[in-house]
């Protein structure tokens, strides 16, 4: 059964691959994000730790028999950042992890999905989403970061593949381990807690989003600093519903292809996965409904904005030209009577008369005056 892709942020940044160099596997000290191996852990089958460090090869030992009796049955849960091919080697050999899946986990940005290999493994890909804080959307900001996070899963072992900086799983592996009955469920357990853990991070991020947009609405409708403008709005208005769109199109990309697998997760019976705990991926199922619909409303709520906000420019770009007009037909009234008694003819009305030039001075202001408070009243000036 597909598994549950997760998702964590909307946007996706491409960075190169930087090569790290070859290590040593057993190696039980790792940086988090300086080499691949982040952790490595046995746990027996009542889900308690064995021991406080041990190496892959191991930690497998102790799970597969080769330990006390009192070791094995258990699973072993294997945390890597970002490995290149050649770190990634060793553990495909160990666990004889199928190529097809393996090539996957390595090149970042596979869509959420999970598939099932000969029945005996599963691989999962599950989007992971963080917020990023700043004090404003602008045209330049981004507003949702993403990664990704690789599970394989099979009877006795859970490897985790992360990629990007965010989505760390050391606090939920501590959280696991203060519960100990969760563990001893084996590694269906872990899969369930990391696939709750990102939708419950997609709740997150929407509720974050539902602020942002809260504040666009009210910069759309602020009588005072007007949306989009140089000052607090941070760019232009349109600039801002798109920015704000397009993040979004992301955490769309993260969240909607992962109903089908919760569903089969939850409901499609798996050697893998204990009855007990497809219930609570029925409980995931439902977060992400949420949050899909919650997307959903986001656009639509978007999508009146910007028709809100194309209406007003709309409205302010018909009122600036009903001004000009006004002073143009005001302007007009001088400029023709100048233009008439400029023409030089000998024989023209009142051309010789004393009183004519004050008298047509005082009739074109009158007339532009009349023409003034006509304007203003019906609200062109």
């Amino acid at each position: 059964m597909p598994a549950v892709p997760v998702v964590r942020s909307l946007r996706r940044v491409v960075r190169p691959r930087v090569p790290r160099p070859v290590v040593d596997l057993s190696h039980p000290a790792r940086s988090p994000l300086g080499t691949s191996v982040v952790s490595c852990a046995a746990y027996d089958r009542e889900g308690t730790r064995l021991m406080a460090e041990c190496g892959i090869e191991e930690a497998l030992a102790c799970v597969r028999g080769h330990g006390s009796e009192d070791d094995r049955g258990g699973f072993v849960w294997i945390g890597l950042h970002e490995p290149t091919e050649a770190e990634f080697e060793g553990i495909t050999e160990l666990f004889g992890l199928h190529p097809l899946a393996v090539e996957n986990a390595l090149e970042p940005h596979q869509r959420p999905k999970a598939e099932w290999f000969s029945g005996a493994m599963m691989f999962a890909v599950f989007k992971t989403v963080s917020y990023v804080e700043r004090e404003k959307v602008s045209t330049a900001s981004e507003v949702v970061d993403t990664g990704e996070i690789v599970v394989f899963t099979g009877a006795d072992f859970v490897i985790t593949v992360r990629h990007g900086r965010h989505g760390s799983l050391g606090p939920l592996r501590e959280e696991l381990e203060a519960d100990p009955e969760r563990l001893a469920q084996g590694p269906a357990a872990v899969l369930h807690a990391i696939a709750d853990r990102v939708v419950d991070d997609y709740l997150l991020v929407a509720d974050e989003l539902q602020t942002d947009i809260d504040d666009l609405e009210s910069d759309v409708f602020a009588s005072e600093a007007p949306f989009g403008g140089s000052g607090s709005g941070g760019g232009s208005g349109t600039a801002r519903v798109y920015q704000l769109k397009r993040e979004l199109l992301g955490l769309k990309r993260a969240t909607l292809p992962l109903a089908r697998p919760l569903e089969l997760l939850s409901d499609r019976p798996n050697r893998l996965i204990d009855p007990e705990i497809r219930k609570y991926f029925r409980d995931v199922a439902d977060h992400l409904a949420r949050v899909t619909e919650q997307l959903a409303s986001f656009d639509a709520l978007l999508d009146s904005i910007l028709q809100a906000h194309l209406a007003q420019v709309s409205t302010a770009q018909n009122e600036g030209m009903r001004k000009i007009s006004a002073w143009v037909a005001i302007v007009a009234v001088p400029t023709m009577v100048c233009g008439i008694y400029g023409m030089n003819f000998d024989h023209m009305p009142e051309l010789h008369w004393r009183f004519g030039y004050p008298l047509t001075l005082v009739l074109i202001a009158v007339i532009c005056v009349g023409m003034y408070r006509a304007f203003r009243r019906n609200g062109w000036l």
